[in-house]
């Protein structure tokens, strides 16, 4: 078994990193972090991330499992970052309370940090896994953050959780779910396997999974981005400039739209969408699975309406200028807007409502 080698070097301006030993299971150490840039990295366990008070980042770490404390905290800056560190000594880590009983892989610095750009071959691969041999060990993280912060958490297993934080987050998973619920300012939420729920989003939002659904409930901004590789798109309650999507399979299911740009690129499945306020711009690219567009009766557009496979009806009187079987293009009202949809398979309806 190979260990992770820590590289430690002094911080620019005199600063000192500060290395703290290990602790007993279920003991709470307090951290605080200052400066424009925050970042935590934890190989395992839970995590919170919620509002507070002050100038300061708080970090709360209670270590858990056999060899708890054999874990390190290490502190100091990290390529510009002022980061936090749970250092696992071991490529190998057990985490029975890893609720999808699985295992995964992640490629680790000999700093201790992991998930960013440099290059993997000169990292560590760390297998972590709910059972079997190896250091069982993890960190149960709670992190405060101060109103307009920037930070980024970096996370391997166990379920992730944000709340009230108003700032610019982004936490980014290896295999975990993630849920969020109101927030302020920018919010980018990626993970590598596992869902990911929003609630409650004001500012700048990005969602993106490798495998997992999403679901959304009241978001309002300029952006609102999601991408996924697998799993379902669903949600209500959107207010955005720009509504991007992007689905590898799952399809997407969202309602009470008000967005004036909209793109979907859906792999496989149905899209079925529904907004309140008529739409400006709008483009759906489905590969296979039918379309489905509610829209408010005052909706005019320049339509444009292409099917591999399935009819085209639409509750709209359309002046057309091209109609067969597959294809449709003319105008709907006024024509100002403009909708324009491909579909490999299935049918395409608009729906007044």
């Amino acid at each position: 078994m190979t260990n992770l080698r820590l590289s430690i070097r002094a911080i620019a301006f005199g600063a000192i990193v500060a290395s703290i030993p290990g602790a007993a299971t279920g003991q709470t150490e307090h951290r605080a972090l200052t400066g424009e840039r925050v970042a935590v990295y934890n190989l395992a366990g839970r995590v919170r991330v919620q509002a507070a008070t002050g100038a300061q980042v708080t970090v709360d770490v209670t270590r858990g499992g056999r060899d708890a404390a054999k874990l390190k905290l290490e502190t100091g800056d990290v390529r510009g970052w002022n980061a936090l560190r749970v250092v696992y000594p071991s490529d190998r880590i057990v985490y029975p309370e890893w609720q999808s009983r699985g295992r995964t892989q992640i490629h680790v610095n000999a700093d201790g940090t992991f998930d960013d750009d440099s290059n993997w071959r000169d990292r560590d691969r760390v297998e972590i896994r709910s059972s079997g041999d190896g250091l069982e060990a993890h960190a149960d993280i709670t992190i405060g953050v101060p109103k307009g912060q920037r930070i980024y958490v970096h996370w391997g297993v166990g379920d992730a959780t944000v709340s009230n934080v108003d700032g610019d987050l982004r936490v980014g998973v290896a295999s975990a779910s993630l849920t969020s619920e109101h927030t302020r300012g920018r919010l980018l939420l990626d993970t590598g396997s596992g869902s990911v729920s929003v609630t409650d989003a004001q500012g700048e939002v990005k969602l993106d999974t490798g495998s997992g659904g999403v679901t959304i409930d009241g978001v309002k901004g300029e952006t609102l981005d999601i991408d996924t590789g697998s799993g379902s798109v669903r949600g209500q309650n959107i207010d955005s400039k720009m509504l991007k999507i992007d689905v590898g399979s799952g399809g997407v299911s969202l309602d009470r739209i008000s967005s004036g740009r909209v793109t979907v690129d859906a792999g496989s499945g149905r899209t079925e969408l529904g907004f309140v306020q008529p739409v400006e711009d709008l483009a759906i690219d489905a590969g296979s699975g039918g379309v489905t567009l509610r829209l408010p009766a005052a909706q005019g557009a320049d339509v444009d309406i292409e099917t591999g496979s399935g009819g085209i009806d639409s509750d709209f009187a359309v002046q057309t200028t091209r109609l067969s079987r597959n294809h449709l293009r003319g105008q709907i009202g006024d024509g100002k807007a403009r909708i324009k949809i491909e579909s490999g398979s299935g049918t395409v309806r608009l729906i007044k409502n």
